[in-house]
């Protein structure tokens, strides 16, 4: 709950009895709110102030609430009452009937439709007396952080934030990798993706990107393996990359954004052989997600604008005509040791650059 102004302009958090109360002045409110529509492990919020617990405030604070949703175009209500302390003189019955009978009296414009209220009037009887009208919904979930920490494979595409924020609503703390082949890719595309952490990080409590160059790994795939396989390659070589960094800052797993069967790299028997030199566990949210339900929730999240900006990433400009679209893991074991890339991705790793991405 957002409660009333704090002294100084301050903003602070406050616990007690099931509730976490925000005061902050009215300037900060814009602000706070936005925060917590991004906060996940939250069912919901609303703006109250503190009332005196006496019948006589409850009912003037009730009177308050009528007259903002009449303001507002609101015709019908409902009254919903809780009642923790049970020395208050009105039981939630009580509080129901005689908040609702004020209302009526003092806004003629109002009635009560206790079946589908145009809006909801909540008075709750704690330490203080709270009563509002403007609860919204949280994002739910479980706080971020709760449930260990994972590494995000972040290209440019819908997907990936997508992947990134379904785990981070379970609990998962994220971090990000990101490979680029610059000049081959452009700086508008690494840009896009420090973008698009700066999006996923806001509902995250921030993101620690991490932006790999992967320029000469590409080059190393393209001049020695056939060309059918170069995706494939490329896909198993930054899984190796990353499960080097995610052991490297501790992270537990690795995320990516893949679909069953949605490009040629992410049939079964390819993505057998994208993670097969590697140990940690892979999770894919988004495996049985079709298209359409992901770019929903891109836009839901504000990812898809900048995801469907036209800077392609460093896959996207390798990919070959006619790629391997059922890969077995021994060849692709045996092209790939012929690369030779583990002096390549240690280099890489050594020239990691890490941004600070939607930290508030």
């Amino acid at each position: 709950m957002l409660g009333a102004p704090a002294a100084g302009g301050k903003i602070r958090l406050e616990t007690a009895n099931g509730r976490f109360f925000v005061d902050c002045a009215d300037e900060d409110c814009p602000r706070v709110e936005d925060v917590l529509s991004r906060l996940m492990g939250i069912s919901g919020w609303a703006k109250t102030g503190r009332h005196e617990k006496t019948v006589e405030a409850v009912l003037r604070a009730c009177v308050e609430e009528g007259q903002k949703l009449f303001s507002r175009g609101v015709t019908t209500f409902k009254i919903e009452a809780r009642r923790t302390d049970k020395s208050f003189p009105l039981d939630s019955y009580g509080l129901r009937s005689e908040g609702g009978r004020a209302i009526l009296d003092a806004v003629p414009g109002l009635k009560v439709d206790v079946r589908n209220p145009g809006g909801l009037i909540k008075i709750e009887i704690r330490e203080k007396a709270y009563v509002y009208s403007n609860a919204q919904k949280g994002l739910g979930g479980l706080p971020v952080g709760t449930a260990g920490r994972g590494l995000l494979l972040l290209s440019g595409g819908i997907d990936s934030p997508v992947a990134g924020f379904l785990m981070a609503s379970r609990g998962m703390g994220i971090d990000a990798v990101h490979f680029h082949a610059y000049p081959y890719s452009s700086l508008e595309a690494r840009q896009k993706a420090v973008r698009l952490a700066e999006i996923l990080g806001a509902y995250c409590m921030g993101i620690r990107l991490h932006i790999i160059g992967f320029t000469k790994i590409q080059l190393r795939i393209k001049e020695r393996a056939p060309l059918p396989w170069t995706t494939i390659l490329l896909r198993m070589a930054m899984m190796e990359c990353a499960e080097k960094l995610a052991l490297l800052i501790k992270d537990k797993c690795l995320i990516t954004g893949e679909s069953l069967s949605q490009v040629a790299s992410q049939t079964i028997e390819n993505l057998t052989c994208t993670q097969s030199r590697i140990r940690l566990p892979v999770l894919r949210p988004l495996i049985g997600a079709d298209k359409e339900a992901i770019i929903r929730k891109a836009e839901t999240i504000g990812a898809y604008e900048t995801s469907i900006l036209p800077y392609e990433d460093c896959c996207t400009l390798f990919s070959p005509p006619h790629p391997v679209l059922r890969g077995d893991p021994r060849e692709a074991s045996a092209l790939y040791e012929e690369l030779e890339p583990e002096v390549l991705i240690e280099e890489a790793l050594r020239d990691c650059e890490t941004l600070k991405c939607g930290f508030c």
